[in-house]
């Protein structure tokens, strides 16, 4: 009896998997207010990028999608598919879209989807306990969502994996899980005191460059972008670190996660960053920023000249003080 109980669980569970990931139903109707032609497009979010899966003709204001669709998930729909769309969790059944094209995202609406209810909700939170708002809600897709998006980056791969396990099985194959899992063990690949993983990728000029190359000196693997107002806020002190350290046996790698060879370029000149610079200008898939287990930049890896990973994301004075100690000591 007991094996029996045992077999039906892990046949619910399997059930509850599976059907999270399959096709279902769903009717996104809308009204776009001040434009009574046009189109809406639909888009798929997948690893921090949205691509556009269908569009509607706006008919009198009013717009209408019936998909089959993977559900439940985050998707977004825009008027310009060059700008961020409207969040929208989809999931079965009805679901209606005010689109308030004069203040877009701060005041359209989404009515008929719970996880957007509970996704809107989580947004006017400030101070979020992640544990505890996964503990609330354990089988909502948006605490899947959050925990990979807004979390992952400043998390530990044993306080990710702390979280994913109080996750509701039924959310097992949702790629928000799936990438996070991956990332527990890319970050323990990477962890300090680890040998840096080697890579090759393409400079300004097409040609290929290994981190290899640079061994023998402190080296920071430096992700950042043109598009990313944070890096650039942060490259005058890389740069300063560069400029008094650099005699002394450091050096920077640059590893863009830009999609445009011409903005990285301008941004590097306007910049001043003179040291070698890569990239494959694949955004959030770029291979080195996987390799390392980057889900937010600017981020950093500093290495000691036998390539082993000494430090992760020093900002500030603190990369200076890091490279003071480091060079005094290698002296």
């Amino acid at each position: 009896m007991k094996k029996l109980k045992t077999l039906i669980t892990i046949l619910t569970l399997s059930i509850g998997i599976v059907s999270a990931q399959e096709k279902k139903d769903i009717a996104l109707t809308g009204t776009v207010k001040g434009v009574s032609s046009g189109k809406v497009y639909l888009q798929k979010f997948n690893n921090k990028m949205f691509n556009t899966i269908d569009s509607a003709e706006i008919k009198d204001g009013t717009f209408q999608f019936n998909e089959k669709l993977i559900l439940p998930e985050l998707y977004g729909i825009t008027l310009n598919k060059n700008k961020s769309p409207l969040y929208v969790f989809l999931e079965a059944g009805k679901i209606t879209a005010e689109i308030d094209t004069a203040k877009y995202l701060s005041a359209s609406v989404i009515t008929g989807s719970k996880s957007n209810d509970l996704f809107t909700a989580y947004k006017k939170q400030r101070n979020v306990d992640i544990k505890t708002f996964i503990q609330q809600n354990p089988a909502s897709i948006v605490s899947a969502y959050v925990l990979y998006r807004d979390f992952s980056y400043r998390l530990s791969p044993d306080q990710i994996k702390e979280n994913l396990d109080l996750l509701d099985p039924a959310l097992v194959q949702t790629p928000y899980v799936a990438v996070l899992k991956e990332l527990v063990g890319v970050l323990n690949t990477v962890a300090i005191g680890k040998k840096a993983p080697e890579f090759t990728s393409l400079d300004q000029s097409g040609k290929s460059f290994s981190l290899s190359q640079l061994r023998g000196k402190y080296v920071l693997i430096d992700f950042w972008a043109a598009w990313c107002g944070p890096c650039r806020r942060e490259n005058p002190n890389v740069v300063s670190a560069y400029q008094k350290y650099h005699s002394k046996g450091f050096d920077v790698l640059g590893v863009s996660l830009d999609k445009s060879k011409a903005d990285w370029i301008k941004a590097i000149k306007d910049d001043g960053l003179t040291w070698t610079h890569v990239s494959d200008l694949k955004y959030w898939d770029s291979a080195p920023a996987k390799l390392y287990g980057v889900r937010a930049i600017p981020s950093n890896v500093l290495i000691d000249p036998n390539g082993v990973i000494v430090a992760r994301n020093l900002r500030g004075e603190e990369l200076h003080k890091q490279l003071d100690e480091l060079l005094k000591l290698a002296k």
